[in-house]
């Protein structure tokens, strides 16, 4: 008999096809996220599942999951899963890294030119009407080529950040907590302490990964550090920035600008204080959303799921103690 996997929401012709092919599924068939009662009732009866970041895989949930083997979380991000409790029950974790990467690498970039260059509130001043004649200093932003990019995280992102920097002549700087020596020969990146990066820095954009170290990563003091006319972009995590130093750091003019693809709690709605501002180019959590790249998640995240199940270690595990302990 084929496995019982549970698939949080309406996902990919080709990933759903490729799980329909090796198990039974069982699908939340909605563009919204599935409710929590129905998800831990359904998890009951579930091997495998397949969830997004809007869901929380916990303890309670874990409790109601006897038969859960593995959970297939559709991102590189896993803060949603907690993995410590999956790993001391034996349940597999798996994320959908690098598949990504460039894409997110793109929107981050979009996100440095747009709230630099005052694109949004352009575009805004356009469409109400309020362009009556051409001015010296209408709109003016702020320089990206040749400017000075400080790259709060290192990894896979990050660095694919610095490739596109590189067309844009940007110095380039880099804060991790640790060293990539041929990626600082290769991209020309140089690392510096966090304090350094962010006094030094004409952009500063964020791919550390959310964890309790780095929760409100950049707060009041760290905004303070940085230049009246440096621009912060975050395509990672919306707790990695406290949003409420971060909102008056906008208003008061501590930074120029922000580009902001996540928010602290999400979906934020249209009374969220950032979206007042008119120097915040705001999006909602869109950094890997291309066709071809949320395909390619969904159907990763499916292959992980299946090769678990098989009983094989699938490609993307996150806890690979639990293969161990088994």
């Amino acid at each position: 008999m084929k496995p019982s996997v549970y698939v949080t929401r309406r996902i990919p012709r080709e990933a759903l096809e490729f799980l329909h092919s090796h198990c039974q599924v069982r699908i939340w068939d909605s563009d919204d996220p599935v409710p929590r009662a129905t998800l831990l009732e359904e998890v009951a009866r579930a091997e495998g599942l397949f969830c997004l970041l809007t869901e929380r895989v916990d303890a309670e949930l874990l409790d109601r999951a006897p038969r859960l083997r593995v959970v297939a979380n559709m991102a590189v991000g896993y803060d949603n899963v907690d993995v410590r409790a999956c790993t001391a029950r034996g349940v597999m974790v798996t994320n959908t890294p690098g598949v990504l990467t460039e894409t997110t690498a793109d929107l981050a970039f979009a996100l440095i030119l747009a709230a630099a260059r005052r694109l949004v509130e352009a575009a805004r001043f356009l469409a109400a009407g309020q362009w009556k004649a051409w001015g010296p200093m209408l709109l003016t932003g702020q320089d990206v080529y040749g400017s000075t990019l400080g790259l709060v995280g290192f990894g896979r992102i990050g660095q694919a950040v610095a490739r596109r920097a590189r067309g844009f002549d940007m110095r380039i700087l880099y804060y991790d907590t640790r060293r990539y020596p041929e990626a600082e020969q290769t991209l020309g990146a140089t690392w510096l302490p966090l304090d350094d990066l962010l006094r030094q820095a004409d952009v500063v954009s964020i791919h550390a990964p959310l964890t309790p170290e780095t929760h409100h990563l950049i707060g009041e003091r760290e905004l303070r550090l940085m230049k009246p006319t440096a621009v912060l972009v975050n395509t990672a995590r919306g707790p990695l920035v406290d949003e409420q130093a971060l909102y008056r750091a906008l208003r008061e003019g501590w930074i120029w600008a922000a580009g902001l693809d996540v928010f602290e709690k999400e979906p934020i709605g249209p009374d969220h204080p950032l979206l007042t501002l008119p120097n915040v180019v705001a999006v909602p959590h869109i950094g890997s959303a291309s066709i071809a790249t949320r395909t390619r998640m969904a159907t990763l995240a499916a292959e992980n799921l299946v090769a678990a199940l098989r009983g094989e270690v699938p490609p993307n595990l996150v806890n690979r103690e639990v293969i161990a302990a088994s």
